[in-house]
């Protein structure tokens, strides 16, 4: 986001990759860099660490190759620019050898960023190794890929290792969903439009739906995904981080800390899920995944109720849902308000009509509907509902995609869309229970909206249908 108010002297003027010749760089973090090159022309050295024997020339093909393949708009000079730039410590992780190479790289740096784009099991080994070269006092912080952790328990761990070498302002946890351009409109609907925001209150909402539905399954990820599942993959990160944007109070500034104190304050107000608050499923066919355990209870579908218990949002329930392999590929946030006490003119067959809506949908067509009711047309004097939809217009297709956004942000030293310690922990400590004590694993069909038992916490009126465009 890169605020009016960060000081230029906050820039990072090197960005060292650990596991440079991983997949997380070729899919992503190559497409972020060409795109920052082509739009704000950054000129930092790119140092990549990583164990694989390779040449600098391997690695300058293999980025070349990332970039024709996964960047859209391809800008030539700024994919030459980028691979120029490139420079390949090769060596393992826990060879001192290897940072001091690194550190001869980084003799004109005096504020290098360090993106660990590696397992979490290797943060040790290279937090060590940073600290010898004396990297962490040189302000320029470290970036951290999600999971944070797997549990309470380790994302502590996790969090004590981090900050006995970097202070907790120069650490940066990327989640990709928290930088999408839909996902931040989110954020300013409700600074920007003060009027709307006055309806998002317990007086006025009756309950809240987010939904992250993918109608495929894990071909591919198995070995990861086995050990993960759906609450770990997206819902105690992605979508309690969307959750704390739609929830929090406005910030009192722009100062990155601002909103993310109020966010924290959503979290830490996030009571405690109970696993009769939960129910998970699984698609038939799991089990045929390659690298997917043939007895595993891994969940590809989690349905729960949340509440956050503060005096804007107590005693509206939050119904979230994620699942593989579903009937729709839809992500989306809406906020369900309460029906007025007298529906007066109903039509002749006397139905309640549907609530007043607001959902933003996230992907696919990205837009935002108010959902109304107005009078039908003809004698009779009845209503209909009605939508008023804004869809993103062309400009979206050249906005800045969410790596690039974020790895920006960090080289910018501007901390507003990452995640902090006390968030990321009280999201753990609300999802504990449920990981504790995750109870049975039920059935569905690939292709259904779920497993039948999800009706037990699903919202009051059912799941909102799709948008229809």
């Amino acid at each position: 986001m890169a605020a009016d108010h960060l000081d230029e002297r906050d820039r990072s003027d090197a960005l060292v990759l650990f596991g440079i010749t991983g997949d997380l760089a070729y899919k992503k973090l190559f497409p972020a860099l060409h795109d920052l090159e082509r739009d704000q022309d950054l000129d930092f050295p790119v140092i990549g660490v990583a164990r694989s024997d390779w040449t600098l020339d391997d690695l300058r093909e293999r980025a070349e190759a990332s970039m024709r393949e996964e960047v859209d708009d391809l800008d030539e000079d700024a994919m030459r620019t980028v691979i120029d730039r490139l420079e390949y410590v090769q060596g393992d992780y826990n060879h001192p050898d290897t940072f001091a190479r690194l550190n001869e790289l980084l003799q004109d740096c005096s504020k290098p960023l360090a993106y660990l784009a590696i397992p979490p099991s290797l943060f040790d080994e290279v937090i060590e190794g940073l600290e010898t070269i004396g990297a962490n006092q040189r302000g320029g912080g470290v970036v951290v890929e999600k999971p944070f952790g797997r549990d309470l328990t380790s994302a502590r761990e996790l969090d004590d290792l981090l900050q006995r070498t970097f202070p907790e302002e120069l650490i940066y946890r990327i989640d990709h969903f928290l930088g999408k351009e839909t996902v931040l409109d989110v954020m300013l609907f409700r600074l920007a439009n003060p009027v709307l925001d006055t309806l998002l209150h317990r007086h006025h909402v009756d309950h809240l739906q987010i939904t992250m539905a993918e109608d495929f399954g894990i071909e591919g990820r198995g070995g990861f995904y086995d050990t993960v599942g759906a609450m770990r993959d997206v819902v105690q990160n992605h979508l309690l981080q969307v959750m704390a944007l739609i929830l929090a109070d406005p910030p009192v500034s722009d100062d990155p800390e601002a909103l993310r104190d109020e966010k924290s304050k959503v979290l830490r107000a996030l009571r405690p899920i109970q696993p009769d608050e939960m129910v998970r499923g699984q698609y038939v066919g799991y089990h045929d995944v390659d690298q997917v355990d043939p007895e595993s209870t891994t969940e590809t579908f989690v349905s729960l109720v949340a509440n956050v218990e503060t005096w804007r949002w107590s005693d509206v329930p939050i119904h979230i849902r994620a699942g593989k392999a579903m009937d729709e590929t839809r992500t989306e946030i809406a906020v369900v308000f309460k029906r007025p006490p007298l529906s007066l003119y109903r039509g002749p067959d006397m139905t309640e009509p549907p609530p007043n809506t607001l959902r933003f949908r996230i992907k696919p067509g990205e837009r935002i509907d108010l959902g109304i009711q107005l009078k039908k047309p003809g004698e009779r004097i009845e209503t209909e509902p009605v939508l008023m939809t804004y869809e993103w217009d062309d400009r979206l297709a050249r906005h800045t995609e969410a790596y690039a956004r974020l790895l920006g942000d960090a080289l910018s030293g501007d901390r507003t869309l990452f995640a902090r310690s006390d968030s990321v922990l009280a999201a753990w400590e609300a999802v504990q229970p449920l990981l504790d004590d995750p109870g049975p694993v039920h059935p569905y069909e690939p292709g259904e909206a779920g497993p039948a038992e999800a009706k037990r916490v699903a919202p009051p009126g059912g799941w909102l249908p799709p948008l229809t465009d």
